[in-house]
């Protein structure tokens, strides 16, 4: 007689996992160039017939996760926002960056970008634009930044879960993928990286780390004009050095320094 209940509470468990897996994914088509979905789009892009997907979107309205727009769409709710705000509050690093990165700003007239690791890559957390320029290169808090910025490989060689980097890797096509994969071992060795993922504009980089791993990307972002992509250029210097003082305050071990001793 126990068997089938074991069996029913087997099955309920698995569908209580599904339903989180789900509701997951949904939240996840949001970032800042899709600010609001259909229930059509999310069926599309999960995979859903549109009825369950529908049904998802009102469950989590209810729950206060979305919210109906005024186009008939869904956006995210009062209470995600709550959650996410409250949780980078709580992050060690975004309440130390600010020094930081206004020392950062002035000292190399750049915008100064500091980003967390978000579902499946850096997510903009705090910007400082430089107030000594005429013309102004920033980033918008909120931006997802693709896998070829600097940020992104900077967390892509420290990041604890390494099995998992490889799978986001694994996702672009075969030069792009070991292309990747070949700047990703350059940043472990040099430390950092300087790259160009939007035609004229530079981004130089370097890791954050807590006492549990790498915590934060720390970046400069200017025109091609004034900031250089060169190992010997002093705003490198800079970012790295910035990177190492906030590493040190948060308590954490700054990694690249035990490559540099190596060689």
């Amino acid at each position: 007689m126990t068997k089938p209940t074991r069996s029913r509470e087997t099955r309920a468990d698995q569908a209580d996992i599904q339903a989180v897996s789900r509701v997951s994914q949904i939240l996840s088509l949001f970032d800042p160039a899709t600010p609001e979905v259909t229930a059509v789009e999310v069926a599309e892009r999960l995979g859903l017939n549109r009825t369950t997907a529908y049904r998802y979107c009102t469950s989590l309205v209810a729950a206060g996760l979305l919210e109906r727009s005024p186009d008939g769409g869904y956006e995210p709710g009062g209470l995600l926002l709550q959650l996410g705000a409250f949780a980078i509050g709580h992050r060690r690093v975004v309440n130390l960056a600010p020094r930081h990165m206004q020392a950062l700003s002035r000292a190399t007239q750049t915008s100064a970008v500091l980003s967390l690791w978000g579902l499946t890559g850096p997510v903009v957390s705090r910007v400082e634009e430089t107030v000594s320029t005429i013309v102004v290169v920033s980033v918008r808090v909120g931006s997802h930044l693709p896998l070829d910025t600097a940020q992104s490989k900077v967390f892509l060689a420290y990041h604890a879960d390494q099995l998992s980097m490889e799978r986001l890797i694994g996702t672009l096509s075969g030069t792009a993928r070991d292309e990747l994969r070949a700047e990703v071992d350059r940043v472990r060795d040099a430390g950092y990286c300087a790259a160009m993922s939007t035609p004229g504009i530079v981004a130089v980089a370097a890791p954050v780390f807590d006492e549990y791993g790498i915590c934060a990307s720390l970046a400069i972002v200017g025109p091609d004009n004034t900031l250089s992509m060169s190992d010997d250029a002093p705003e490198l210097r800079v970012v790295v050095d910035t990177a190492r003082e906030l590493t040190h305050e948060l308590g954490g071990h700054y990694r690249p320094d035990d490559s540099q001793r190596a060689v």
